[in-house]
């Protein structure tokens, strides 16, 4: 392996970002952008390094003697089904940037429900002036699933807003102020929770969590006599069909989904054009490109000189 060995670049983000952000990025090296047209022939054996997102499926027989692979983003499914996957180090990006965009969206979803501001947009357009239902923040519990960095950050904001928290995680964990549950512990956390937020890694254990059995055990003594969900992690861990039956026989009040089963969403989902329901594209925590590389230059650097590198994925627990 040559020294400072090219950085094979697959991301499926907006182009015109990839390019920008490499303007600056990994000095010294050569970098092969797979999305320039020009590049996708090229030989990428002796290249240790890769950075994906939804890559090509045949990157890995192309690519054959890589020693990290980075992730694009927070998420890993996506990196752990591709076809011929190395052995070797599969990075997750961790950045603030990252955290507080997801923190952003989250409280944003709830403060969306709080205010009924889907019902008032519909008051507006038929020009009806009629004073809804006002509760504030701290009349809701947000149950938030996933108490990982992106988790507990949200939890944190969602406090400064005044909203009470709660927080499951699959395994135990204890925050400062906040009441946590365990695996064994989720129907309990679940009667406790107004508003839910999905957090949660897509693994096997948490395809099709989000379904009509768990909304039944939400909780009904909030303001709206029905919860909200809200989902920010994978749309693998939702069942579509039953977010829609809830959502009309009101056992949800209300849903935000920035994920989905199949993404794009498709044109004729009812999710479009459900009236309590918010739709972002996948967007809640978009990667900044140039946080991305510098987090990718900082773990190359480590792992160069011999030191271990940060945020690795357990493959067995899937996150």
């Amino acid at each position: 392996m040559p020294e400072n060995s090219p950085v094979l670049v697959d991301l499926k983000f907006i182009p015109r970002e990839v390019e920008e952000g490499l303007k600056c990025a990994f000095p010294g090296r050569e970098v092969i952008n797979l999305a320039d047209p020009a590049q996708k022939t090229r030989d990428l054996s002796n290249i240790a390094y890769a950075v994906v997102w939804k890559s090509d499926p045949d990157l890995f027989s192309r690519a054959p003697d890589l020693k990290v692979v980075f992730s694009g983003g927070a998420g890993v499914d996506h990196v752990l089904t591709l076809p011929g996957l190395p052995d070797v180090p599969l990075v997750r990006f961790v950045d603030r940037s990252l955290t507080t965009r997801m923190s952003e969206w989250i409280v944003l979803q709830c403060l969306l429900h709080l205010r009924q501001y889907r019902a008032y947009e519909a008051q507006a357009s038929a020009r009806v002036w009629q004073d809804l239902s006002q509760p504030e923040a701290a009349d809701i519990t947000v149950g938030v699933m996933g108490l990982g960095v992106l988790g507990q950050d949200a939890i944190r904001k969602l406090q400064v807003m005044g909203f009470k928290v709660a927080g499951w995680s699959r395994s135990a964990k204890a925050l400062d102020g906040v009441e946590t549950f365990d695996a064994t512990q989720l129907d309990t956390f679940l009667t406790k929770t107004d508003f839910l937020v999905g957090l949660l890694p897509l693994t096997a254990e948490t395809r099709g969590l989000f379904n009509a059995s768990l909304f039944a055990k939400l909780s009904r003594k909030g303001p709206f006599g029905a919860p909200v969900f809200i989902n920010g992690g994978r749309g693998g861990s939702q069942v579509g069909a039953d977010i829609v039956a809830a959502l009309r026989d009101g056992t949800l009040f209300g849903a935000s989904l920035d994920v989905f089963e199949e993404e794009p969403l498709p044109s004729d989902s009812p999710f479009w054009d459900m009236a309590n329901v918010f739709v972002t594209p996948h967007v809640a925590a978009s990667s900044d490109v140039r946080a991305l590389f510098t987090h990718v230059e900082e773990q190359i650097d480590r792992f160069e000189r011999g030191q271990p590198l940060q945020h690795l994925v357990d493959r067995k627990a899937g996150y």
